[in-house]
């Protein structure tokens, strides 16, 4: 059958359209027959079927679209009502879980109190017990009564006695206990007071000089030599640095070593005297001056371990011991401080018993970490490890290792160890640190991180002993923190003087914010 067909049987005079699922068919009307008939040509004809055909297109194609849109609606709304139904089914759950857990709650608690209560139960069932025995022997001790002699009924009159004055008698006790303790802390500020009295000394602290006299100002120009190769080659030798222009009739020798700023003094004294300065002659009196110096030294550090009473230790410890002679913390001298540290642990131990070999050989080497140049690091931690590698005790590394709490106290010598590093640290007049130059240390420590191009901000915390750099992320990357920690500590090192060491901690992080409004 062809499309004209099936749209001319649809379209039938007088005959109604069939009613649609998705749209309904309007009424047409009824067909009226002409009163007179037409002759069609075939052209009008065929022309008037293709205006049916056209219509007929038109009307199915809205049909369609109609239908489509209506079916997109329903599958629309039963989706809707799909995810409706599926959070509502969620909900439950969530309801369903959560009354689960309070549940087992519940039962754990039910069950807590049970347990309780069943203990409770058993401790009054003991308690009766108990009872019903105690009236039992007292109902005992009454019939054995009529038939005791005199002294055995005081016997047991005592006894009762002693029980019901128990409670007194533990008062008395812990009133003894109390009074102990107060006489024992008067006791422990005895011991301290005569340790410290043993612990003094005559030692006098070297200061190391940092200037040289001069004869005349024209050894200035001796020392500079012939387009400053003199000077050049001083300063080679011997790695300090010297300021002739500061103060006239004196050069200032300036270095952050001590050891290596005396050996400079040593050797520009000597050459000022004998005045030939070359940098011949100047090579050979730094030598000179270098080997005078580690005998020196040497010699110190056997004096030290001769005056508290230590006759074995390893030369090379002895010699490192001796470098104290020219290390200064806080103004004190470390041979002092160590000779005075060392006698207060001695006294200590003594007064209490405790193990005074560890203590004299702890006190003695405790502080020897400081004087370790090549490897970073505190100054217990390179103490501990120059220790272990010369095979000191066990017992002597472990008060190296806790004099500043760094780790728990192991035994009583480390806490002697402890006490009296503190005592000699920290009693008037032992230590003292220039307020401006403190100030002056913090400020030039921020200068130096400041001074690197992406940095936004430097703290100098801890008392000088730590310095954080926070950098801008959007000037330096993440792969230059590591590269400008080393600058830093690098600058900080060579033109800086510090006690103890400084921790360089780079930070950087991106921050991103944004408000919701």
């Amino acid at each position: 059958m062809s499309l004209f067909q099936t749209l001319s049987g649809v379209f039938q005079p007088g005959q109604k359209p069939k009613p649609s699922i998705f749209h309904p068919v309007p009424k047409r009307p009824k067909f009226q027959k002409p009163q007179k008939p037409v002759s069609i040509s075939v052209e009008e004809k065929k022309r008037l079927q293709e205006d049916i055909i056209r219509d007929a297109q038109t009307k199915a194609r809205e049909i369609i679209l109609e239908s489509r849109d209506e079916a997109l609606k329903i599958r629309s709304q039963a989706e809707q009502e799909a995810r409706r139904l599926q959070n509502e089914l969620g909900d439950k759950q969530r309801q369903i879980a959560e009354a689960e857990n309070q549940l087992v709650k519940n039962q754990a608690s039910v069950e807590a109190q049970e347990k309780y209560l069943k203990q409770q139960q058993q401790q009054t069932d003991e308690q009766l017990q108990k009872i019903d025995e105690v009236k039992k022997k007292y109902a005992k001790l009454i019939q054995q009564t009529a038939s005791m002699s005199k002294d055995e009924a005081q016997q047991i009159i005592f006894k009762n006695l002693e029980k019901r004055l128990s409670v007194d008698i533990v008062k008395t006790i812990k009133a003894a206990e109390e009074k102990a303790r107060e006489e024992a802390d008067a006791k422990a500020q005895e011991i301290l007071v005569d340790a410290m009295k043993h612990g003094a000394t005559d030692y006098v602290s070297e200061y190391t000089v940092s200037t040289v006299k001069l004869p005349s100002e024209d050894s200035k120009g001796r020392i500079i030599g012939k387009e400053g190769r003199n000077i050049r080659a001083f300063e080679n030798a011997t790695g300090v640095d010297l300021d002739l222009d500061e103060t006239p009739g004196e050069v200032r020798l300036s270095s952050f070593d001590s050891i290596r700023r005396e050996i400079a003094r040593v050797s520009l004294s000597r050459l000022v005297s004998d005045g030939r300065i070359q940098p011949t002659r100047i090579e050979e009196y730094v030598a000179k001056a270098k080997t005078d110096i580690e005998k020196i030294m040497f010699e110190e550090g056997k004096k030290l371990c001769h005056a508290v009473g230590v006759y074995n230790l390893p030369p090379e410890l002895i010699a490192m011991l001796g470098r104290f002679k020219y290390r200064f913390s806080y103004g004190q001298n470390m041979i002092a401080h160590t000779l005075e540290e060392t006698k207060i642990g001695i006294a200590l131990a003594q007064n209490i018993g405790a193990d005074v070999d560890t203590v004299r050989l702890g006190c003695l080497l405790h502080d020897i970490g400081k004087i370790v140049e090549d490897e970073e690091g505190s100054h217990v931690e390179l103490g501990v490890n120059l220790l272990k590698k010369y095979n000191i005790p066990q017992p002597v590394i472990d008060t190296v290792a806790q004099h500043h709490e760094d780790t728990p106290f192991t035994s009583a010598e480390s806490v002697l160890v402890y006490v009296a590093d503190a005592i000699s640290g920290s009693r008037p007049g032992a230590r003292y640190e220039n307020y401006e130059e403190y100030v002056k240390r913090l400020g030039k420590l921020e200068e130096i991180a400041t001074s690197y191009e992406g940095v936004g901000e430097a703290y100098a915390i801890q008392a000088g002993r730590e310095i954080r750099v926070i950098l801008r992320p959007d000037k330096l990357g993440d792969e230059a923190v590591p590269k400008l920690a080393f600058d830093i500590k690098e600058r900080i090192r060579n033109e800086m003087t510090y006690p103890g060491t400084v921790t360089v901690t780079v930070m950087r992080e991106v921050r991103a914010t944004e408000i919701a409004k």
